[in-house]
């Protein structure tokens, strides 16, 4: 296996990684950021919430593992754009890292919460208020806001390159589109992240991902005049 595919299987691997995580890691922390009570079961379900924060960890790593592993392609085509995909990269991942951060911060306030047994329910719920809001913004602007600038980015040197077939940078470049256009409502409150019209906007570039990923795994990296 030469250099260039064994690269782009490292690529389509991390994705489909990263897809895999981020959906688990929202799933476990259901108990902690959904419903009433999220302060009792939060620490009811402490061991849950924090492998939902290590399944983030590795969503972390994954996005910065794609981008720089794609990095040396991308740059031999149009170096400033790559330079800013690799940054603009790591800025989602610290925004979603700062989401980690706010849920574990929220565990350790559900487990005062509980030990403290009769507490001041309000001055709890006012902290608890914070960090899910806290959560809740690195929630929109990681994976949607950030997510659509740097899949065009990398979308749009694909397209000029033909380093992948032609179709997977137009559905990037689109699916890229409609979730920053999904993160511009959902941040002026025209719809909710977590809702039919969420998903509908996202379903795009979520495919765009997977097919990209399974490309890279199966054919690699496209010579530059192989499709038209």
């Amino acid at each position: 296996m030469n250099s260039n595919k064994k690269a782009a299987k490292i690529v389509g691997v991390l994705f489909i990684l990263a897809a895999v995580t981020a959906v688990i890691g929202l799933l476990l922390y259901d108990p902690i950021l959904n419903g009433p009570d999220y302060l009792i079961q939060g620490s009811e379900h402490a061991n849950q919430v924090i492998l939902g924060a290590l399944m983030e960890l590795i969503l972390v790593v994954s996005a910065v593992g794609t981008a720089t592993t794609m990095f040396p392609y991308l740059r031999k085509y149009n170096e400033t754009i790559a330079l800013w995909h690799l940054c603009f990269r790591f800025l989602e991942a610290v925004i979603i890292t700062v989401g980690v951060i706010s849920v574990l911060s929220l565990l350790t306030l559900s487990r005062e919460f509980v030990a403290a047994g009769a507490p001041d329910t309000a001055s709890f719920q006012v902290s608890g208020t914070v960090l899910k809001a806290i959560h809740d913004w690195t929630f929109l602007l990681g994976p949607l806001f950030m997510l659509g600038i740097n899949t065009m980015m990398y979308s749009y040197i694909f397209y000029k390159s033909k380093l992948v077939h032609r179709f997977i940078p137009i559905l990037g470049m689109t699916g890229a589109t409609l979730v920053f256009i999904c993160a511009l409502l959902v941040m002026f409150g025209v719809i909710e992240q977590v809702s039919t019209w969420g998903a509908i906007l996202a379903l795009p570039v979520a495919a765009n991902e997977m097919i990209l990923a399974v490309w890279l795994i199966v054919k690699g990296f496209n010579n530059k005049e192989e499709y038209l």
